[in-house]
């Protein structure tokens, strides 16, 4: 009976470039990652002022789209932001916040930053507000997770500010190292920090809302039509008159030319 051997006979130096050339095994998805939302509402941005930056700001309305999860070993909702007509990278409007519940932690994701289009709206605050109230109704005494803050998000001095302000404003705390572009922010607790929001800016609609602003919105439509049939009519009505006036003034003109060549042609006789 033949044993099968142990060892092999491979030089060993070229076993070690072969698993150095293999590929690194890919980091495992969270199961998570890739769920669809499951509930949604409309929210109104009311019109403002044209920003020097963003450009005009006119009254918009977007979709919020929520996602809930929770297991005892962690939770996670996650918020979407879709406009309506526009594609986005999945990285854009988007807001993650995630609860471990082992080490009673809470973290705001997703770890590229929250980026938010259209800007200047104040749809960071809400969903930032969105986050910090459904996390204060379970985990209020939770510790809170600092992260850094991109340098890209700070490339002027109004941009630093503005973000900056919008964290502080939802009761982070920023700190920064060595430099103006190096910052870091966090927070003691999950109580520490501010559910409220520009709510002038961005307004939840309910169903009820919605449809009540559908019908005024075509009761409008429903008037004008009236208004623009009327003034039709009265177009008409006012060129039938015009046509007719044109006509009796051809009549007088034509004859009052015959009677003035009548009379020539009497006198001349």
């Amino acid at each position: 009976m033949t044993e099968t051997p142990l060892t092999s006979d491979a030089d060993p130096a070229q076993t070690a470039a072969k698993e150095a050339t293999k590929p690194e095994p890919t980091p495992a998805q969270h199961p998570w990652a890739e769920l669809a939302p499951d509930r949604f509402r409309l929210l109104r941005l009311a019109p403002l002022m044209t920003d020097p930056v963003s450009g005009a700001r006119p009254l918009r309305f977007v979709e919020l789209a929520q996602l809930e999860r929770h297991t005892p070993q962690q939770s996670l909702l996650r918020l979407f932001i879709h406009l309506p007509g526009e594609k986005h990278s999945k990285k854009t409007n988007v807001l993650e916040v995630w609860a471990d519940h082992g080490t009673k932690e809470l973290r705001f994701g997703p770890d590229s930053g929250l980026r938010i289009e259209p800007a200047n709206r104040g749809l960071g605050r809400f969903l930032l507000a969105q986050g910090i109230s459904w996390a204060q109704r379970r985990w209020s005494h939770y510790l809170v997770e600092g992260g850094t803050l991109a340098a890209k998000d700070a490339l002027d001095e109004r941009m630093r500010l503005h973000r900056d302000h919008c964290l502080q404003t939802q009761g982070f705390d920023i700190e920064y190292v060595e430099s103006q572009n190096k910052a870091s922010y966090g927070a003691p607790r999950v109580s520490a920090l501010r559910p409220d929001w520009n709510r002038e800016k961005v307004q939840i609609l309910e169903l009820q809302d919605a449809a009540a602003m559908l019908e005024q919105a075509d009761r409008k439509l429903l008037e004008q039509e009236n208004e623009v049939h009327s003034l039709q009519e009265r177009l008409s009505r006012l060129r039938r008159e015009d046509g007719s006036l044109r006509f009796t003034i051809a009549c007088l003109v034509a004859f009052a030319l015959f009677q003035a060549g009548l009379l020539i042609w009497i006198a001349t006789r």
